[in-house]
């Protein structure tokens, strides 16, 4: 008989996922998944993954936690606001993609009407007002505060800007929903996110998730604690770092291409690894994650091949232009096609190793040469990942692939392009149970389990002669 156990829920998209874990053995009991019935009742869509899950195991066992994250009902959609576009909207920016939100806007300088009006068409779940250093600029941020208290937007908003205008702020944003962290930029270029990152989370718990009729499942769930990202990204965090005694993978990236986007999480410090570099713009977030909205294996597989160009696409897959444009569009009128032939596999493939190629490159920083009066100059933009120990594939088309190791040796660094700073020899894992979001979850009140639980599971690739892909420990 199993001990005691924990239920892991992921309401996404498309399906409600489940992962039931034995925490004394620290292994995988079942998985199960049913249809995600947000906009309808979503206790149906979970009754059928905790069926499936019951078939399974031949009865459901008592959990001792049932923690869920979710990216249902469109994910946690943020629109930020900042004072300039380079600098404290950014960081903005850093922040809620780091919270796990589906940023749908970013806007700078001093609201207009024009802006008011695409913000009431993005329809954000949350926005977050930044802008000026602790002490300095205060006029845009009060401005920006006026404009939203007299407008008809009616999503919380998260201050997280000059501390000294929060007062002010406060009153102007009188009669709404407004949480203050502290400033994502208390000083001239020095980062300060993760405050907001928490403040962003503690919102979507206490009222996006009740806004979104998820918690209408807490008859079978315990407590939703973040967005999927979030928790995929605190996987990571725990992974790389260790949990007390037990010794994490050191720094890493985790790439999970998806039907929508294709994110990126990195668990880096980034600073130059080649002496003499110069880092340019703000400083790089350790934990940092990035998502590819162009770059979702069903949603934009049309914007991939134009990217890419489809006669690149077709020679990758080994298939005939015209077959190639004829099976994206059959994928661009249902998103929700797996592939079942044999060209369908191979374009799935081609669509895999583009989005991980771009995803991976727009990630990682670049290095290049510029001359100044004292002579030429090596500078930096963005993180250097090119020394980093471990690459961990996750999401559907590196889990299911026979052959993920092809899929993932596309991140490489190229010799052709010696400016982008991606991963050189890095250690190649593959999460083919989709356990990173559990673990992640478990993580937050059993970090030594979710973190054995995660080492135990991820498997190294290998490559074989017959392109079929065996796993190893």
């Amino acid at each position: 008989m199993p001990g005691e156990a924990a239920l892991l829920i992921d309401f996404g998209s498309t399906y409600t996922k489940l992962r039931a874990i034995d925490l004394d053995r620290r292994t995988v009991l079942a998985s199960g998944q049913g249809p995600s019935t947000v906009t309808t009742d979503i206790n149906a869509g979970m009754r059928l993954a905790l069926a499936d899950l019951g078939r399974r195991l031949g009865a459901l066992p008592k959990f001792r936690y049932r923690l869920a994250s979710s990216s249902a009902a469109g994910g946690l959609r943020m629109v930020t606001v900042g004072l300039v576009r380079e600098l404290t909207a950014e960081a903005a920016r850093r922040a809620a993609l780091g919270a796990g939100a589906k940023l749908v806007g970013t806007f700078a300088y001093r609201l207009t009407a024009t802006d008011m009006a695409r913000i009431r068409e993005l329809a954000p779940d949350l926005l977050l007002l930044a802008g000026g250093t602790d002490g300095g600029n205060s006029e845009v941020i009060l401005h920006n505060a006026r404009v939203l208290g007299a407008s008809s937007l009616s999503c919380p908003i998260v201050y997280a800007g000059n501390r000294a205008a929060w007062d002010e702020a406060k009153e102007l944003l009188a009669g709404r929903h407004v949480r203050c962290a502290e400033n994502v930029m208390p000083e001239f270029n020095v980062l300060n996110i993760e405050p907001a990152r928490a403040a962003i989370r503690d919102v979507f718990i206490e009222r996006i998730v009740h806004a979104k009729g998820i918690d209408r499942a807490r008859g079978e769930c315990d407590a939703v604690l973040m967005p999927t990202p979030a928790a995929v990204m605190e996987g990571a965090r725990l992974l790389a770092d260790g949990h007390g005694n037990a010794s994490g993978l050191g720094e890493l990236v985790v790439i999970d291409p998806g039907g929508a986007t294709t994110d990126v999480h990195s668990v880096a410090c980034g600073t130059p690894s080649t002496p003499g570099v110069v880092e340019r713009g703000l400083p790089e977030p350790r934990v940092k994650r990035t998502v590819e909205g162009d770059l979702g294996m069903r949603h934009n597989a049309a914007t991939i091949a134009e990217v890419i160009g489809a006669d690149a696409i077709a020679a990758d897959a080994g298939l005939p232009l015209g077959s190639v444009e004829r099976l994206i569009g059959e994928l661009t009128r249902d998103v929700e096609r797996l592939p079942a032939s044999a060209d369908e596999r191979a374009l799935d493939r081609a669509l895999g190793r583009a989005a991980l190629r771009l995803a991976m490159k727009r990630h990682c920083g670049t290095v290049e040469t510029v001359f100044t009066t004292l002579g030429p100059a090596s500078v930096q933009t963005g993180k250097d990942l090119s020394g980093v120990g471990i690459v961990i594939g996750t999401g559907g088309v590196i889990a299911h692939s026979d052959a993920p190791l092809e899929l993932l040796e596309t991140v490489l660094a190229d010799p052709a392009e010696p400016q982008s700073l991606r991963p050189r020899a890095p250690r190649f894992l593959v999460d083919r149970e989709y356990l990173l979001y559990a673990c992640g979850l478990l993580g937050q009140v059993e970090p030594g389990a979710a973190l054995e639980i995660a080492l135990k599971y991820l498997h190294a690739p290998v490559k074989e002669s017959s392109h079929e892909c065996t796993v190893s420990g």
